[in-house]
């Protein structure tokens, strides 16, 4: 009996210094989490709290509360930036461009995967080239030149295709969820009669809503904070301006003096949409992580 006491002590002590290791390891993890959190979180409140303040105080600085809280800076920044108008226009624009590249991505993606053609190589690789090719403003008068030809430069539709065309980045990562879909589903859906599109409709799709959110969310983002094209093509037509435009207008007031503080109102307003958009694709990146788990 004494043998077998001093078999598990020993045995106790062999494994402290693992456990030790392991809460250290894991110390170090959550400290390195709360310093990337405080670091990414950290100019958000400061936005947050700065759109409470007044120009004077912002400018001048030095405080990190605001002395009083000015919640008249949100009524002026939704009044003066036509909030509801401009927001309604810059989701017409994110949600137009998330469906249809959702749409078209998910589609390419189906038949590179699914099928076979001449020519399919070469397309993957043009995909692929399009991605580390950034011409940023230089294709901005060509691209509206194709609009104009299009009747499409007055409506905001233009924006949306535009935005549609840059979907390579979105086409891989749903290309990735594809291969992950077994093949025998698809001939199984084949022996009951179904087509290609009957497939790709009621046995793909439902399959591939994982990477349809993922990419959904990365998609409307972008859309959402597009700023050089949605002001290029409002330039003669202000009422579709969209809201990262209508926020560049708060910028200065009426006496051409900056209003820095009613910025910081619309932008803190701007960002709601979007964490309302993340809430609804929560469940989608908790699926995501579960599954890579699991794997």
């Amino acid at each position: 009996m004494q043998q077998l006491t001093e078999r598990k002590s020993e045995a106790r002590l062999r494994l402290a210094p693992g456990r030790a290791s392991r809460l250290a390891g894991r110390t170090a993890l959550w400290a390195f989490l709360l310093a990337v959190a405080g670091a990414v979180l950290f100019p958000v409140v400061v936005a947050l709290l700065g759109s409470f303040k007044t120009n004077a105080e912002l400018i001048a600085g030095g405080t990190f509360l605001p002395s009083e809280w000015q919640f008249a800076n949100y009524a002026y920044a939704w009044r003066e930036a036509n909030f509801a108008r401009y927001t309604w226009n810059s989701l017409f624009v994110a949600a137009a461009t998330t469906a249809l590249t959702l749409l078209i991505a998910s589609m390419a993606a189906c038949a590179i995967d699914r099928l076979h053609f001449p020519g399919k190589k070469w397309f993957v690789a043009i995909q692929g080239f399009t991605m580390f090719v950034s011409i940023g403003a230089v294709v901005l008068r060509p691209q509206f030149e194709l609009m104009v030809s299009m009747k499409l430069h007055t409506s905001l539709w233009g924006v949306v295709f535009i935005l549609v065309s840059a979907h390579a980045s979105l086409f891989f990562i749903l290309l990735s969820y594809m291969k992950s879909i077994p093949r025998d589903l698809d001939e199984a859906a084949t022996i009951d009669g179904a087509g290609f599109w009957r497939t790709y409709r009621s046995v793909i799709l439902p399959l591939l809503l994982p990477g349809l959110g993922v990419a959904g969310l990365f998609t409307f983002r972008a859309a959402w904070n597009e700023f050089i094209l949605p002001q290029v093509f409002t330039m003669n037509a202000p009422q579709l301006q969209t809201l990262t435009v209508g926020l560049a207008a708060l910028r200065y007031g009426s006496s051409a003096a900056m209003q820095t503080h009613i910025m910081l109102a619309g932008a803190c307003l701007s960002i709601l949409p979007m964490l309302a958009v993340y809430a609804l694709t929560n469940k989608t990146f908790m699926q995501v992580t579960a599954g890579s788990l699991k794997g």
